[in-house]
């Protein structure tokens, strides 16, 4: 008897930390390590299950431990965002070679890579 499993719900948010992605390796991203994801997406993707992603750069980059070397915070927190922007392309790339439509969105403007996360204004502005 075939039964197919039944999601506990309808839409997750799956965060991936950069250093998942580095499988064994000591930086970077590691190949069949993001193909086994993708593979595990889409079980989850077969069941209906609508997926939202966020990933993070660590394994390319870490901004506090250049912080700690005098860095400024701000251009070290750019640096990590832009690896993360690195591994998202990452897995759009891997999604779409397994034929998943994927799309990555950042808060930073590189249109050229990524759509732009809009923000809503705020329905009455706090004078300052």
């Amino acid at each position: 008897m075939d039964v197919q499993a039944k999601p506990c719900y309808k839409r997750i948010l799956l965060k991936l930390s950069g250093e998942a992605l580095m499988g064994e390796d000591s930086f970077g991203i590691n190949r069949a390590v993001l193909q086994h994801m993708i593979e595990e997406l889409r079980t989850a993707l077969d069941l209906g299950v609508q997926v939202g992603i966020v990933v993070g750069g660590g394994n390319i980059f870490r901004g506090v431990a250049l912080g700690a070397t005098g860095m400024d915070r701000a251009t070290g927190d750019y640096m990590g965002m832009l690896a993360t922007v690195m591994n998202a392309m990452a897995l759009q790339d891997c999604c779409r070679n397994n034929g998943i439509e994927a799309r990555v969105q950042s808060a930073l403007n590189i249109e050229q890579v990524a759509a732009a996360l809009l923000f809503s204004p705020p329905a009455r502005a706090i004078p300052l």
